[in-house]
């Protein structure tokens, strides 16, 4: 089991993982927030009857609780389902002095945590992730819900009170997730730690057959490097903008193809390799680039996501990213691993790369 600590200009938590770390729940009700009245757990549909009983067996036993579940993945990020937990709240009498647990993936956090930012204008809310990329999600304080034209456009900061990460969670995720939360600790390396993302290409080789305390490592590395950039800039201000890093196209991509045709990860993927193109030809990168990406694709990423969308799509899609400013689309680019920084990028520059992502189509 590992503790890690949260520290932002506001507001301090912890962050648990490992397995058992469900326990802390009680300890939590019973101290920091003791004067918890009502729970709201909004639970995943899919994690709900996979876990939802062992889950009400680490509950304070002596503080009423309501149990709301909402659709599986991104589907549950939408205005409707965002309507639909206010109402339910409201209709249960949650006060000021409620709490909502969010019990899921990284979907599920942002929509709960929304809920959470908005209800009463604002009320405490705890993460309890379930999945790999939650990991990233459910760390610094970004809820939010989807809109048709952008992902994650509609939202607020509001830091949880912790989040319990139990790894026993994870036992029970198909390839497909584990692949999807991985591309997020890959992105911590390549942003954060050189030596760490040689340690992950060295080590995994097979995203089914990665050693629990490997991969419990591996999480709390992430969640470190996140912990940290959060802990200077809470409200992407500056350097928590370098945590989007494969995310402004990423996005676009997600956007394109429809939420939940393509998982996070995999997208975020597809939008590393964009942006490492795009930095070696802007700034100069040098990394072997062709050693990485049949690393991602012996773990099974797809990496022409792009195949058959138009770049002038895509391109109106990133124009709506949240680091654009005025007419200018800005990038996480590297200068080197482990050094992040922002760049205005012309269309030409995005078309090129867009067109290296086709393999010369």
């Amino acid at each position: 089991m590992r503790e890690l600590l949260v520290e932002t200009a506001n507001k301090s938590y912890p962050v648990v993982v490992g397995e058992g770390a469900l326990a802390q729940l009680e300890e939590l009700f019973s101290g920091a927030l003791k004067k918890t009245t009502r729970l709201l757990i909004i639970a995943d549909e899919h994690v709900s009857n996979l876990h939802g009983e062992t889950v009400l067996t680490y509950m304070p036993k002596d503080l009423p609780y309501e149990w709301l579940t909402v659709p599986q993945g991104e589907k549950a990020k939408s205005f409707q389902v965002f309507e639909d937990c206010l109402t339910f709240a409201l209709e249960k009498g949650l006060d000021r002095h409620s709490c909502i647990v969010a019990l899921g993936g990284g979907a599920t956090g942002d929509l709960a945590g929304y809920v959470a930012a908005s209800y009463m204008r604002g009320i405490s809310f705890v993460q309890v992730p379930t999945t790999i990329l939650a990991h990233d999600s459910a760390v610094g304080g970004k809820v939010a819900i989807n809109h048709r034209l952008g992902k994650n456009m509609i939202g607020h900061f509001h830091q949880p009170e912790a989040v319990i990460y139990d790894t026993r969670f994870l036992k029970t995720l198909p390839e497909k997730e584990i692949r999807s939360g991985f591309a997020e600790v890959i992105k911590h390396a390549l942003i954060a730690d050189e030596s760490f993302l040689m340690e992950l290409m060295s080590k995994v080789t097979d995203l089914e057959a990665i050693e629990p305390d490997f991969l419990e490592y591996c999480l709390q590395k992430g969640i470190e490097i996140k912990g940290e950039i959060v802990g200077e800039d809470e409200k992407e201000q500056g350097i928590r903008a370098f945590l989007n890093f494969g995310h402004t196209y990423g996005h676009a991509l997600e956007a394109r193809l429809g939420y939940g045709n393509v998982t996070h990860g995999e997208a975020v993927a597809a939008g590393m390799v964009y942006a490492i193109y795009a930095s070696q030809q802007k700034q100069g990168l040098s990394f072997d680039l062709k050693k990485f990406m049949e690393w991602l694709e012996q773990l099974g990423y797809p990496l022409e996501l792009n195949k058959d969308l138009p770049f002038e799509e895509l391109y109106s899609l990133m124009a709506r990213d949240k680091k654009t400013v005025g007419q200018s689309i800005r990038f996480v680019l590297l200068k080197r691993i482990g050094e992040p920084l922002i760049c205005e990028m012309t269309k030409e520059e995005l078309l090129e790369a867009d067109r290296f992502m086709r393999k010369g189509e």
